[in-house]
């Protein structure tokens, strides 16, 4: 569908008292009405890791055209001239939708199919072909569909797999897939074609650049702020000597079991484990029931198992007959290989059990435990 380029305009003129009054009525558009030729408006989002994603179309919708949608004037084939019609465009591809320009719009930089791609808003169209579709990524997002289309103005082109299905879709759509933490497939649907792919982001270089950007403004005047950051490195086993500054800023603004564990974690990989486990006794005289279990937890899955049961021990004295402090001291002794204490400990938690799932659980640790085999 075209736009108008024709706007209505009334002259009227009239005498009164001697004065000559001009007035000038022009047609103006509704600033929200249905799109031309019943089709759908659209936007879709996600966020990759910590990068939004954004897709604003029209969705143009099969209405009993199955199998004369591809490689017809409706999504012909490879490039058109459009100028004979309206615009400039003499080798447009598909507008990948319908009336306006469909757009992209990434708020970090990204890898398309392998290849680089700056942040900002493109306008996204489709080179059709029935094995292997171009899809374009264009610096003009604001013309009008293809008509306007020039290939001087693209970012980027990608060459992408066509994949036929045997289920139609009717109405356009474009969805997120194959999600992970840094990457997703989005796939262009409709009728029996899907044309997909992939997008990925430096999830590592993306946030550590927001926690930099962020902390200089209101959020760095926050502890939890600085102690997330520092978390993140940690996580991801990157960025220690920065992530340590973190971790201290933090400390420094508040004193908890998580900003004592942070900056424990990091005086360990600076090859400090007096001064770690100094930090974490600390840490463990005021920590919560959970936090202390899941410190448990975690020193068990570092083999570190004489250690973990002291924390188990600890737990239960101060959060004496609980369902968590019984099951910590269960998986405390089974990890030393005490699988009699263990079990006298799971049969204690198992009348306890919150709920059927929890329950289910511990009657599972209740049977390998009677069979001398670790629950951990």
């Amino acid at each position: 569908m075209i736009p108008s380029l024709i706007t209505k305009t009334t002259l009227t003129l009239s005498l009164a008292l001697g004065f000559v009054s001009t007035t000038i009525k022009a047609q103006t558009p509704l600033l929200k009405s249905p799109p031309a030729g019943g089709n759908k408006k659209a936007f879709i989002g996600e966020r990759i890791g910590i990068t939004d994603v954004v897709i604003n179309y029209d969705r143009p919708g099969v209405k009993g055209r199955e199998d004369h949608i591809y490689g017809t004037p409706v999504v012909h084939t490879g490039y058109v001239d459009k100028s004979i019609e309206y615009g400039t465009a003499t080798k447009a591809p598909w507008r990948a939708g319908a009336n306006e320009n469909t757009t992209i719009e990434f708020s970090t930089d990204v890898i398309i199919e392998g290849k680089a791609l700056a942040a900002g808003k493109y306008g996204f169209f489709v080179a059709y072909d029935p094995k292997e579709c171009v899809v374009i990524f264009s610096k003009d997002h604001n013309s009008w569909g293809n008509y306007f289309y020039d290939e001087k103005n693209d970012a980027l082109r990608v060459t992408v797999k066509t994949i036929a299905s045997d289920k139609s879709v009717e109405w356009l759509k474009y969805e997120f897939t194959n999600q992970t933490e840094n990457s997703a497939t989005i796939a262009l649907q409709w009728e029996k074609v899907m044309i997909p792919f992939k997008v990925e982001v430096d999830l590592v270089k993306t946030t550590l650049d927001e926690y930099r950007e962020k902390l200089k403004g209101e959020l760095g005047f926050r502890w939890e702020s600085w102690n997330e950051a520092a978390g993140f490195c940690l996580k991801h086993n990157t960025n220690f000597e920065e992530g340590s500054k973190w971790a201290e800023f933090a400390l420094a603004s508040h004193k908890d079991f998580e900003t004592l564990n942070n900056k424990a974690q990091y005086l360990i990989k600076e090859g400090k484990p007096k001064q770690a486990d100094s930090l974490m006794k600390e840490a463990s005289t005021i920590a919560t029931m959970m936090e202390l279990h899941f410190y448990g937890r975690r020193l068990v899955d570092e083999k570190q198992n004489t250690k973990a049961l002291d924390v188990f021990k600890l737990n239960a004295k101060k959060y004496p007959k609980n369902f968590t402090t019984y099951v910590g001291l269960a998986r405390g002794y089974s990890a030393t290989g005490d699988f009699k204490a263990a079990l006298v400990n799971a049969k204690a938690a198992l009348p306890l059990s919150p709920n059927e799932p929890n329950k289910a659980a511990i009657e599972a640790m209740i049977k390998k435990l009677e069979n001398n085999k670790d629950i951990n």
